[in-house]
């Protein structure tokens, strides 16, 4: 290949990779991002259930602590 061929061989690649042609009509590739976002907002929620399920469980660890804590005073004599 000579050092011509091989810069139009560069160049038509170049220009089919550019091309815009795809596999998919408008609206299968509006699905495509529909379900890309369906599945992204999933993501988003399951991570807000599981932050609020952690807090929710770090609070009852501080209430129980607390509880603990004050059941001891009253059992060792204090009002």
């Amino acid at each position: 290949m000579t050092p011509e061929e091989r810069t139009q061989f560069a160049a038509d690649l170049v220009a089919a990779l550019k091309a815009d042609d795809s596999c998919l009509n408008k609206d299968e590739q509006q699905w495509v991002r529909l379900a890309i976002a369906k599945q992204e907002q999933s993501i988003k929620l399951r991570q807000a259930v599981i932050e609020k399920t952690f807090a929710g469980l770090v609070w009852s660890a501080i209430v129980g602590a607390g509880y603990m804590f004050v059941d001891f005073l009253k059992g060792h004599g204090f009002k």
